[in-house]
């Protein structure tokens, strides 16, 4: 688990640049409600950030739908 979280924070900081590309921490943080601290630790991937934050990182950069889906199972083609 702890290998797949430094990942996600990579991810988050690829799009927040991406799509702030002016907003450094300090800019991106207030739009989502949250300190830089806050933002750092998210962009490391670190445990201790809520998953609430993340899912209002992920609306502000248009990807709440992504977000959505980290729980629902793929259909086989297997089921019934």
């Amino acid at each position: 688990m702890t290998d797949t979280l430094p990942e996600l924070g990579k991810r988050l900081c690829a799009a927040r640049k991406e799509r702030f590309p002016k907003d450094g921490v300090r800019g991106f943080a207030p739009r989502i409600g949250v300190s830089v601290s806050t933002l750092v630790k998210m962009e490391q991937g670190k445990l201790s950030v809520s998953l609430g934050n993340y899912h209002e990182a992920a609306r502000v950069l248009g990807l709440e739908d992504q977000f959505n889906l980290l729980f629902v199972m793929p259909t086989s083609l297997f089921d019934d």
